[in-house]
């Protein structure tokens, strides 16, 4: 069901890009994002924390990530139940799969993420269970 789910995210990250890219100007999305290496992350969060969770990722976690050389490409909730209720997807990327490894180490190791962690949990862990793909586009992918 993870998988399903997970490829389910990607596809629609896909397709709002592409939308995305008409309405805005710039470098299209496929050009854009050339070289890269995608992450797609499921969290599971534990009963009654979901929206602490978004809210931890909307005031502090996406930040870090920039900071740490991560590129957020797109963050999702599930529209259906009972995925609805307790699951996140989110998609960030990197140059490689080593500078993912150590944009990894790093953002785990910084103190302010730790604070952001203890503050936030102070009344419970706010994750149960998170899962990830790493993925490259394919040679037909009009993201490459």
């Amino acid at each position: 069901m993870g998988r399903v789910w997970t490829f389910a995210a990607l596809s629609v990250a896909f397709f709002a890009g592409f939308v995305v890219r008409g309405v805005l100007p710039g470098v299209p999305v496929a050009k854009a994002q050339s070289a890269r290496v995608f992450d797609v992350r499921t969290f599971t969060a534990n009963d009654g924390k979901l929206d602490a969770l978004h809210e931890r990722f909307r005031q502090h976690t996406m930040k870090l990530f920039a900071k740490h050389g991560m590129t957020n490409v797109g963050y999702f909730k599930a529209l259906d139940a009972p995925l609805s209720n307790n699951t996140m997807v989110f998609i960030l990327s990197y140059p490689s799969r080593e500078d993912a490894k150590k944009s990894w180490a790093e953002f785990g190791q910084d103190p302010e993420w730790k604070q952001v962690v203890a503050e936030s949990e102070a009344n419970g862990k706010l994750i149960m269970k998170g899962e990830n793909i790493y993925l490259e586009p394919t040679d037909y992918s009009p993201m490459k």
